[in-house]
């Protein structure tokens, strides 16, 4: 499935912030894939954010930087302005979800299939899917949801991702060495997502690359972008 292989491993980052340079430079040097999900109405908009008590940089990438900066990865919608979906109508669902995949790809120069929910907490539920589904020409969209689990899902328009690597460090390092250990008769995925200004708050940056270096450069993997793997015929 995955040219020819039965697992696959990807990651997917939120926000398009400047700290996005940093962690693509690490993907790079261990041969690793992420989908980047943009909100492209903030992009250029210099700002900090409180996580956890701590002050962390959220600046956001400049528009004519785009297409450079994420060149060799995935961009992917993120919504116009980071709203959440579940408050809002049809129309303006739609306008969100659209209006930032037709920005992204002025941006990039390729068609935007993919998709990750904004905001915390309840932020999908069927109806915004469905409206996604019938209104837009998103092909996925990432949940926040995690399964602990490898399993191929039916329901791209709620894809729920393995592991969120901020708040499940020691339960993402087991799935790793679990993953490497398996011999599957199916396919399987690890997806890992996050925001790359997160390895900031606590310096967790060496950790992460430590956990690259564990999964990567296996050769019954496919390493790719969520949409290689989860639009993977």
């Amino acid at each position: 499935m995955f040219s020819g292989k039965r697992k696959a491993v990807t990651f997917s980052y939120d926000d398009g912030v400047t700290q996005d340079i940093r962690l693509i430079a690490l993907f790079n040097k261990y041969g690793l894939k992420a989908t980047f999900n943009i909100n492209s109405e903030l992009l250029g908009l210099e700002n900090t954010l409180v996580r956890e008590g701590k002050t962390v940089n959220h600046t956001k990438n400049k528009k004519s930087e785009i297409k450079d900066i994420y060149r060799g990865q995935e961009v992917a919608v993120h919504t116009l302005t980071h709203p959440n979906l579940t408050q809002l109508e049809e129309k303006e669902i739609i306008r969100q979800v659209e209006g930032d995949r037709k920005n992204l790809e002025s941006l990039v120069g390729y068609d935007v299939v993919g998709m990750a929910y904004p905001g915390g907490g309840v932020n999908n539920n069927d109806y915004v899917a469905e409206v996604i589904k019938n209104h837009t020409s998103i092909q996925y969209a990432r949940t926040g949801t995690s399964t602990h689990n490898f399993d191929i899902q039916d329901n791209l328009l709620r894809f729920h991702p393995t592991v969120y690597h901020h708040r499940e460090w020691d339960t993402m390092f087991q799935l790793a060495e679990t993953f490497i250990r398996l011999k599957p008769d199916k396919p399987q995925i690890f997806y890992i997502w996050g925001h790359s200004y997160e390895f900031d708050i606590y310096n967790t940056w060496n950790k992460f690359e430590e956990f690259c270096k564990l999964i990567s450069h296996k050769n019954d993997i496919f390493y790719g972008t969520n949409r290689e793997i989860l639009l993977c015929k």
